[in-house]
């Protein structure tokens, strides 16, 4: 049975599920105590169940056909504007992403947060709903109220769990974010009144007038650059993750940043090819400024989620120079990069609230020669060190290889001084593992410090095995989005054809 024809909306089912699970935390209440018990198993079990189901879409996709599947449709609000999801080989690995990485949130949250868990495990669940619509969503208006309302509960889980300085924090992330996003608006507005619907394949398929194309290529762009983030728009990035509670970090770096990729990926380039091909110079700019730039602020930090939080900025960085190099191998690394950078940079997150639960600081200095104390943490960490380099052998040299390999055959001073930043990251992620794993105990309460419990285990291993497993062996994800990147590619080269012979016409 293909993908297309299946008898039960299993795409509405693995968006809404997190939400059945959000009720039932609300109408089963109880004593305080009970009531954070049962909120913290039902949260992980409606997200391990969600997973499972989300792997039925793997099984039934079939990656040799680039159009959409598991398509469902109903009318909605008006003519042209409807409910319509589906999934192709670009956003069902981060639907997929998305689904296996909430249930180690929830086991991170498991013990370290005690105040109000019942609506923190209801936030992240809303949340969970709201980022795998914003991937499957086929209409422009139900992307935009997914992409949009996933902001509420992540203002939440940094604005009521997060630290010291956690309103500013969250307003900073918020007005950043929804500036940009109110310009997006507007082009959905222009779009329909051009088209007359707001159905995103019907929109890819229509040749959208010259000037329409530059405008709503800017207007998308600015709500995709800072939820990227890219530079200059990323200065929220490090106030959020330093603040966030460390599931907050996790959902941020590993999903919440994949929707600027993805919104390029999915709009910017195959809807709008001729303002893509006039702005990709400024793309290329503003990817190299990124890469370097950041890789240089990440030297200087003195805490531990800053500099990570730069590093994804310079990562992200490699995705939008891949993306806008308009080749196969550019395109297809910007989304193993993604994925990749999914499971790596939300790793790292995971170890750093590992020391943080037990230390209460993200101070470098405070940090040294955990290898003696914690020999199982020091080698999960230096694997997930050594994948946010860049090394052959983990998931992290793929998506870097293929985005410059991409990009050189377009444009070699850029992939030139891309490369720069793989020196660079290879200077701060080394660094900081040489300061935190090696060198003297520089608190005496150090030498008491524990290794990692069993729960830590279970949750850091699974992540372990896919960044080696991704690293020697990418097919799997190479392989899911190989037709829809093909498709891509051909419809964005035939277009920018299209104009060049028209322009040789007397």
């Amino acid at each position: 049975m293909t993908a297309s024809i299946m008898t039960w909306p299993i795409l509405s089912v693995v968006t809404f599920l997190p939400v059945v699970g959000a009720l039932a935390i609300y109408v089963i209440r109880g004593s305080e105590e009970t009531g954070a018990r049962n909120a913290r198993w039902i949260a992980l079990w409606t997200t391990v169940i969600t997973f499972a189901v989300s792997l039925i879409l793997v099984q039934r996709f079939d990656p040799s056909s680039p159009e959409f599947q598991f398509v469902e449709k109903a009318p909605w609000l008006a003519a042209g504007i409807g409910y319509h999801m589906g999934v192709d080989g670009i956003s069902l690995p981060l639907v997929i992403l998305t689904t296996a990485l909430m249930p180690f949130c929830i086991i991170a949250s498991w013990k370290s947060v005690t105040l109000r868990v019942r609506e923190y495990m209801m936030a992240f669940l809303i949340l969970e709903t709201l980022m795998v619509g914003t991937f499957s969503a086929l209409d422009l208006v139900l992307f935009y109220l997914f992409f949009e309302g996933s902001l509420i509960p992540m203002f939440l889980i940094i604005g009521v769990w997060g630290g010291p300085r956690r309103v500013y924090a969250t307003f900073k992330f918020f007005l950043y974010t929804l500036l940009g996003s109110v310009l997006m608006l507007l082009a959905i507005i222009a779009l329909y009144l051009q088209v007359g619907t707001t159905d995103i394949p019907t929109l890819l398929h229509s040749n959208l007038p010259r000037n329409l194309q530059t405008w709503a290529w800017l207007a998308f762009f600015a709500s995709f650059a800072v939820k990227m983030p890219m530079w200059p728009v990323h200065t929220w990035l490090p106030d959020a993750h330093v603040e966030a509670p460390t599931a907050g970090s996790v959902v941020l770096a590993a999903i919440l940043l994949k929707m600027g990729g993805y919104g390029f990926l999915r709009f910017s380039l195959p809807m709008f090819p001729l303002a893509s091909a006039d702005f990709a110079p400024l793309i290329f700019t503003l990817s190299v400024i990124a890469i370097v730039y950041t890789s240089l602020v990440a030297l200087m930090q003195e805490d531990i989620k800053k500099l990570i939080a730069y590093s994804s900025v310079a990562h992200m960085g490699f995705v939008t120079m891949g993306i806008f190099a308009g080749t196969t191998q550019g395109i297809a690394g910007g989304v193993f990069q993604m994925v990749s950078h999914g499971i790596v940079s939300g790793a790292l997150f995971l170890c750093v609230g590992v020391v943080y639960d037990r230390m209460h600081t993200r101070e470098i200095a405070a940090y040294g020669g955990l290898v003696n104390r914690m020999p199982l943490y020091a080698m999960v960490f230096m694997v997930f060190t050594m994948a946010n380099v860049g090394l052959p052998g983990t998931s992290g040299f793929i998506g870097e290889f293929l985005t410059l390999l991409g990009t050189f055959r377009v444009n070699i001073p850029t992939a030139t001084v891309a490369t720069l930043g793989i020196i660079l990251s290879a200077s701060y992620a080394l660094w900081l593992y040489r300061k935190v794993v090696f060198g003297a105990m520089v608190k005496p309460s150090l030498a008491s410090i524990k290794d990692l419990t069993w729960r830590e285990g279970v949750t850091l291993a699974p992540l372990v095995v896919l960044t080696i497993l991704f690293g020697v062996y990418p097919k799997p994800v190479l392989d899911m989005s190989a037709a829809s990147v093909n498709l891509l590619v051909q419809n964005y080269a035939s277009a920018l054809t299209a104009v060049k012979a028209a322009a040789l016409l007397p």
